[in-house]
Parts: C-alpha cells; sequence; structure tokens
C-alpha cells in the first residue's frame, strides 16, 4: 500500500508561484533605438518570449515537484507483521552508589565487587525479557532515567554494561529513585506497573523519603520489588569487614515491598539473583493494546535522484548554449 508519510510537505507546492507574486519583477533596460513599429515589433516580440519562457518553466516545474514529492516521505507499506501484546512494563533501578566496590560477591567461585555481579545478571534478565518494554534508572547521589520504556533490549543492555560506580553520585538516593520510576510509569496500563529496585545501602540522599514514595506508588497501583545486596557477616573475604553488609537497609526495602504489595529479597551471591529473577519473571503478563505494524519500505530515493538528474541536465544544457552562443 502506498503512503505519504509527511503529506504536510505538499503545502510548500505554490511556494515558487506565491514568491513571484510578492516580489517585484526585474527591471528591463529601455531600447535605445526608436522606430515608427516598434508597438508592433514589441508585440510580436512578446508573444514569442512569452511561449519560449513558457517551454523552458517546464523542467523546473517538474523538478520542483519531484522535490515535493520526495519531501513528503512516501513509502510502500507491506502486510502487518505479527507482533505480541502480551508483555509488562518495567522499570530496572540500579544503585551505583560508592559501597558497590566491594568485593563481596561470590560469582562462579570468585570474589568480585557487586556492581560486576549486578550488572552480569541485570544483563541476563533483560535478555529474557523478549515482548517486555524495560526502562532503566541510575541513581546514587541522584537519581536519572537511563532509558526510558522500550522493546529496544540491545542497547539497554549496552547502557547497562557502560554503567559506573559514582556515575550519579557516591551516596543513595532511593526515595528520589522511586520518586522517578513513579513519574514514568503512571501513564502505563494499571497491571504492568512494576519496579524493581537494587540497592546495597540505606537512604543517604535525595529529596524524597523512601517509605512515602512507596505509599504514593502503591496509590497509583505500582509494584515495587527490592533486591538488597550484599554478602553476610563471615561470607565476604574483605579483611577488616566483619559484616559488609552493615549499610544495608533492609527494614527500609521490606516496608517499600510490603506497601505497594510486592516482595524483597536478599541477594548474597549469584544464585540467589538467578533466583530472584525467576521469581519476578513468574508475575502474570500484562495485556498491551497495540495498533498493527507493518514494513515501510521507504521510496523518497527515487523521485530525489531523479530531480537531482533533471536538474544536471537542465545545468548542461544551459553551459552548452552559452558556449556555443559565444
Amino acid at each position: 500500500m502506498f503512503e505519504l508519510h509527511w503529506p504536510a510537505a505538499l503545502l510548500l507546492l505554490p511556494l515558487p508561484w506565491l514568491m513571484r507574486w510578492l516580489l517585484p519583477g526585474a527591471a528591463l533596460p529601455s531600447t535605445a533605438l526608436q522606430v515608427s513599429f516598434l508597438p508592433r515589433l514589441e508585440q510580436l516580440q512578446d508573444t514569442t518570449s512569452q511561449r519560449a519562457a513558457a517551454r523552458r518553466r517546464w523542467p523546473f516545474v517538474f523538478v520542483w515537484l519531484l522535490l515535493i514529492l520526495a519531501a513528503c516521505r512516501p513509502q510502500w507499506l507491506g502486510d502487518p507483521l505479527p507482533i505480541s501484546i502480551s508483555g509488562r512494563d518495567m522499570m530496572l533501578a540500579v544503585d551505583l552508589s560508592g559501597s558497590m566496590e566491594y568485593q563481596d560477591m561470590l560469582l562462579d567461585d570468585e570474589q568480585v565487587p557487586r556492581i560486576a555481579i549486578v550488572k552480569r545478571l541485570v544483563s541476563n534478565f533483560i535478555a529474557e525479557r523478549e515482548g517486555d518494554r524495560l526502562g532503566l534508572i541510575l541513581f546514587g547521589s541522584s537519581a536519572y532515567v537511563q532509558a526510558p520504556l522500550t522493546h529496544d533490549l540491545v542497547t539497554l543492555e549496552q547502557l547497562v554494561q557502560e554503567a559506573f560506580v559514582g556515575l550519579a553520585g557516591r551516596e543513595t538516593a532511593i526515595g528520589d529513585a522511586i520518586g522517578l520510576a513513579i513519574k514514568r510509569l503512571a501513564e502505563e496500563p494499571a497491571r504492568s506497573r512494576v519496579l524493581v529496585l537494587i540497592t546495597d545501602g540505606a537512604n543517604t540522599a535525595g529529596q524524597v523519603n523512601p517509605l512515602r514514595a512507596a505509599r504514593y506508588a502503591a496509590s497509583e497501583g505500582i509494584r515495587i520489588f527490592t533486591i538488597g545486596v550484599g554478602a553476610d557477616a563471615g561470607q565476604s573475604r574483605l579483611s577488616g569487614i566483619q559484616d559488609p553488609s552493615t549499610d544495608l537497609d533492609e527494614g527500609t526495602l521490606v516496608d517499600v515491598a510490603l506497601a505497594t504489595g510486592g516482595e524483597y529479597f536478599r541477594a548474597r551471591n549469584g544464585e540467589d539473583i538467578k533466583a530472584i529473577y525467576q521469581r519476578i519473571d513468574m508475575l502474570e503478563p500484562a495485556l498491551r493494546d497495540s495498533g498493527p505494524r507493518r514494513h515501510a519500505r521507504p521510496l523518497y530515493p527515487w523521485p530525489l535522484g531523479l530531480a537531482l538528474l533533471l536538474s544536471l541536465l537542465i545545468a548542461s544544457v544551459a553551459v552548452y548554449r552559452r558556449r556555443h552562443a559565444n
């Protein structure tokens, strides 16, 4: 099916004639030869010149029509593509505070920083969310949206890998992250409003109280699943640190989850996080209305290329005539 993607460009069609009507005409030099039959000669010349000018004008008119057609972005729409209308709208909020550098997590029997294991397993989680829309919030001393809700999971996974500790500051603004997620999820279908918040500390920065934000999220029908990251006492090999998760405020994370009908999970190692994501994956998918999509094949290069070739031909003819006239 043929379609003009930008039909409003047709409004530019009368522009050359409008400019010709509005702008004053070029002044003609007065003749120095006065003869008795000059009026008849001028009338004959006007008739001949008007016909010649009309013939010379048509190629330029055709070029202008081709340019307007190209500006309308013509395209050929194929058959409707099969799409899935089942999926979730989920925001992922990842903590990038300074404590995420602690190497107290076990992954493949190796001691790794918290951020390393979180990035790896969040990436695996994203890769398995085919049909879902995911967004990414990064927070430290402040929170910001790294990616809005999108089906482009490849780009989202790349953004997760490019994140680093301290990108948003060294402190932990849990309340701000929840508030920002509420803004992004407020207009989404009620059954698909989900926030997964991953942190290893307590709320030490920001302007929003986490519990107050959680109550507002509950009023908006947003469920929050909180994940506390950090090893237990004696589990870490960090020298001089008896309990690396001392700063983890599990009480607040539990209250935030319960206030919204979600759940709190504790991630002490890679196996825990895998089990957590499997539990979240058991959520019932929400149905989301979606219009049919078609594969669009752009056609604008054809009129644009033809206009270029015709312009080159007109210029070549003009140069040829000028050289032979001299």
